[in-house]
């Protein structure tokens, strides 16, 4: 069984959904029911959190994160993809706060250096906002790039980052 909640911080609207093995999916937008529909598309019989301690708890640490950021969020997380996505989503849980990398730089440390526009795709396809920090990722030039969640939420985040 999935649940999911929500909760609101200087980054938008933020959904925190929970499985028996841990946090499944983190979604950062501006409207509440998008979010909801976009999880409902990979978990249908998703429902809201009804009073769950652990899924409070969860949703707290990933609102203060959005908004002070640290080195580690410290989540359990239930993470669903490709092999290959796993590793650049595991490859990119090394990328300390404040600090970003290459999509090239991403592929060379998984060894696969070649595959860039995969490791970008991994990147878009992760649904674990903040906890999988893609928007540590930016182009070779060092400028930003696209961000599943919005571009503008990804410069927020890294300024925080920087701050910190």
């Amino acid at each position: 069984m999935v649940e999911y909640e929500l909760g609101s911080c200087s980054l938008g609207c933020i959904l925190v959904a929970i499985s028996e093995k841990g946090v499944c999916a983190i979604s950062l937008g501006d409207d509440p029911e998008q979010l909801v529909e976009g999880l409902k598309e990979i978990y249908p019989h998703a429902r809201k959190g009804s009073d769950n301690a652990h899924l409070l708890s969860r949703l707290q640490r990933v609102l203060n994160f959005a908004e002070w950021p640290d080195s580690d969020l410290n989540l359990e997380l239930d993470v669903h993809g490709t092999d290959f996505q796993k590793r650049v989503w595991q490859a990119l849980q090394t990328v300390p706060t404040g600090q970003t990398c290459s999509y090239t730089e991403l592929a060379e440390k998984i060894g696969s250096p070649k595959s860039v526009r995969a490791v970008a795709g991994a990147c878009a396809a992760n649904s674990l906002a903040l906890a999988i920090p893609c928007h540590r990722v930016i182009r070779r030039d060092g400028s930003l790039s696209g961000y599943r969640w919005g571009v503008e939420r990804k410069r927020i985040l890294l300024q925080k980052e920087a701050q910190r």
